[in-house]
């Protein structure tokens, strides 16, 4: 019996095993429906035999040999729809080999090739001329190093945090990934600044938000104290620019460091609802086209939402003088908010007094603004790094998935710590925010792919049983993150600001942390570890996606093609269907057990989305980051309805995007764009174009600058599936 090495693409080399012709070959079964052990193992004896036949004399052989003849056999023994599977597995094969070479990136630690995309565009160090120079596994070891010299006994942590990053259990949020261990090494990812009635201090927040932005965060603000348009200047005989125009200033800024340095830049404004510019404010984005480097949403409380309910005025204050300038009716500016983000997502709305009711350090002061995706309440001059559990490499399975909640607390504790270690380490390059983010340690744990954790238990996204396992789901953390926290306390002290705080008042003796919780978009880390985002439905179950040489390649859910395949399901023609669509909700074909638990998006109701929301909000101590997603027929009602519902169930805020809403759709189902308005000419010369595109993509562009793919809208922004393109990346 001859016996090989075999050269694998890579260059490596390992014993010649046949039965992994054996296995490849089930693989191309399964791929068109068929499950027959006792073909396989036929064809691989044959294979077997015709190798031995050509290379008996040779020591050294390649892969490509081994698949040359398993095509041949295949074709002889007339198995056609198998040998056509056997062939795209092999092309698609050659063209990941291909592309990871084209990156440039050594793939050390055995990742999807979308992940190593991700990880080399978002976070490996480069050289001046955009070339990595480390592998994923250095990055993960550059992290790990960086946080945890930050312990008393660095070693053993560096070792933990390594392993639960590589075995993508947990992962810091981008800015961490990117920035630890760098001369910059600012790792926090969002930040709120004041916004002062002054021009002096207008433009110096301005000066220190552009600081803060130029590094890779986001900042929020708050304008309510800035006084209307039209009012009196002290010492002057002009009038007041108002609000809307203090927010072209910020955007303009933003737009200045994007062109430079090819950043995203983005900011948040909230403004009360009781702001005599409220209208203005509102219709700000009316025009597509203006403030791009701007999300916005209303302030809003209890009080206004109750005068809604009962149509009761609202008057309307001057934040100069406290003097109210106007009484209007509170409909009607709930009406004019939820006409607009029927229109085309903008503004959102953020549940102050909510907000405030969790403050955990009211004798601080009030939490009035959020970060740039509404989930992290902020004092001013406050900053909240981020991460987030991968939920569904929290699986065990006995015969039938499960959730090992004891690896979970694992993780849980790991990162609790881990992001405490990252405000310990993190260069903060205004020193006020140092201060204020020093003195309350606010730290945000979060989770991701939650709708790949409950399609592998079988559950549908849209029932009570997913509602009631999101609230235990959160409970459990939350005990372990607050145990965690208290554990720190005692070990390396309390936040400073802990005596008079929420904590403090529940008995707890030390905490270390302020804020523990927070479920934060996370689509380049949720690309990263190849699951779903953040407590997101899956987006698109199947989409088309451009392989080298054009070729269109649908990219189908790997759970549900198991779910089918386990079915007994042909896939032949399905495929193609599917990723036409991205849903199976009218695929009669396809058992009715499967498309219930398989939902997406567009396939559940503005309920869905509130109630999914408000299940996580009720265990999250910070704030929680969804998009509202409604079909293109849903009427401004169902907008208003999802709001008050927002505010009914709990939840802290609230986004709303209806499907083809804007001009240019975003959106990722379908092989074409179905883009109906015309494209801008930089669409067209993306290469050497991406910065000046993607200052307008959330509004005007169907197709990512960066790699051409199409954009999805979740989590309130416009995200690349591809390459995790993002205006709002984390």
């Amino acid at each position: 019996m001859a016996m090989w090495q075999v050269r694998k693409r890579s260059g490596e080399t390992e014993d010649f095993i046949p039965q992994k012709i054996t296995q490849s070959i089930v693989r191309a079964q399964s791929n068109v429906g068929v499950t027959d052990a006792d073909q396989a193992k036929h064809v691989g004896s044959l294979v077997f035999s015709d190798l031995q036949k050509r290379l008996a004399s040779e020591r050294l052989i390649g892969t490509d040999q081994i698949g040359d003849a398993v095509e041949r056999i295949l074709i002889d023994e007339a198995l056609y729809d198998i040998a056509r599977a056997y062939i795209i597995a092999r092309e698609r094969q050659r063209q990941k080999t291909r592309a990871e070479k084209q990156l440039g990136v050594t793939d050390d630690i055995g990742l999807p090739y979308n992940s190593i995309v991700v990880i080399r565009n978002k976070y490996l160090k480069k050289d001046d001329q955009g070339n990595p120079i480390e592998t994923p596994k250095q990055m993960f070891a550059r992290v790990a190093k960086t946080l945890s010299s930050t312990e008393k006994k660095p070693k053993g942590w560096e070792s933990r945090f390594f392993e639960v990053m590589t075995s993508l259990r947990l992962l810091p949020a981008g800015r961490t990934l990117a920035n630890a261990g760098t001369t910059n090494n600012q790792m926090a990812n969002c930040f709120v600044l004041p916004m002062p009635d002054s021009v002096e201090g207008i433009f110096e927040v301005v000066k220190e938000s552009s600081i803060l932005k130029k590094n890779g965060g986001a900042v929020g603000f708050n304008f309510g104290k800035i006084r209307p348009k039209g009012d009196a200047v002290a010492g002057t005989t002009g009038e007041a620019c108002g609000p809307v125009a203090i927010m072209k200033i910020v955007n303009d800024a933003s737009d200045i460091l994007l062109q430079a340095g090819g950043r995203r830049s983005g900011n948040m404004v909230v403004l009360p609802v009781s702001h005599p510019d409220v209208f203005e404010f509102i219709t700000c984005k009316e025009d597509e086209s203006l403030l791009p480097h701007i999300n916005y949403s209303l302030g809003v409380t209890s009080k206004f939402m109750n005068a809604v309910e009962r149509d009761l005025p609202w008057d309307l204050i001057n934040p100069r003088n406290g003097e109210v300038v106007s009484t209007v009716s509170a409909r009607s500016i709930f009406e004019l908010a939820c006409s607009m983000a029927w229109r085309n997502g903008d503004p959102g709305m953020i549940f102050l007094d909510r907000i405030n009711r969790d403050n955990p350090t009211p004798h601080v002061g009030a939490l009035e603004a959020v970060n740039l995706c509404g989930e992290q309440p902020l004092l001013p001059w406050e900053a909240c790094n981020l991460g987030s559990l991968n939920l569904a490499a929290h699986l065990v399975s006995n015969g039938k998935r499960s959730i090992n909640w004891e690896k979970l607390e694992d993780s849980v504790r790991l990162g609790i710590r881990m992001l405490d270690d990252v405000i310990t380490g993190c260069r903060y390059p205004v020193k006020k925010v140092e201060e204020t983010v020093n003195a309350n340690r606010k730290i945000g744990l979060g989770i991701m792919g939650w709708a790949d954790m409950l399609v592998r238990l079988g559950i549908p996204y849209n029932s009570e049983e997913a509602l009631k396992l999101a609230r235990r789901m959160m409970r459990f953390i939350r005990e372990k993150a607050e145990d965690e926290s208290s554990r720190l306390g005692k070990e390396k002290g309390s936040f400073p600001n802990f005596k008079g705080s929420l904590w403090e008042k529940r008995g707890y003796k030390q905490f270390r942390n302020a804020t523990l919780l927070t479920i934060a978009p996370t689509g380049s880390i949720s690309m990263a570890a190849g699951v779903s985002y953040g407590i997101e439905p899956h987006f698109a179950l199947a989409f088309y996606k451009e392989a080298m040489g054009g070729i269109q390649l649908p990219e189908v859910n790997a759970d549900l093609l198991e779910a089918l395949r386990d079915a007994g399901i042909e896939e032949n023609g399905l495929l193609d269907e599917i990723a036409q669509t991205g849903t199976i909700q009218q695929m009669s074909q396809i058992p009715e057990r499967i498309r219930k638990v398989f939902v997406t998006a567009h396939d559940l109701t503005p309920q869905d989305h509130v109630l999914t929301q408000a299940a996580f909000q009720k265990y999250t101590d910070n704030a929680v980051s969804k998009t509202i997603n409604m079909a293109h027929d849903a009427r401004v009602e169902d907008i208003q309805d999802a709001f008050m519902l927002a505010w009914k169930t709990g939840c802290k805020g609230i986004t709303a995007y209806r499907d083809l809403s804007r001009k240019v759709q975003v959106l990722n189902v379908g092989k074409h764009s179905t883009a109906t308005s015309h494209k801008s000419q930089a669409t067209n010369k993306r290469d050497n174009k991406i910065s000046l595109q993607a200052n307008k993509l959330t509004s005007s562009f169907s197709e990512c600058p960066q790699c051409g793919a199409t954009m999805q809208f979740v989590e309130g922004c416009a995200t690349c599936p591809s390459c995790a393109f993002s205006v709002c990346s984390l």
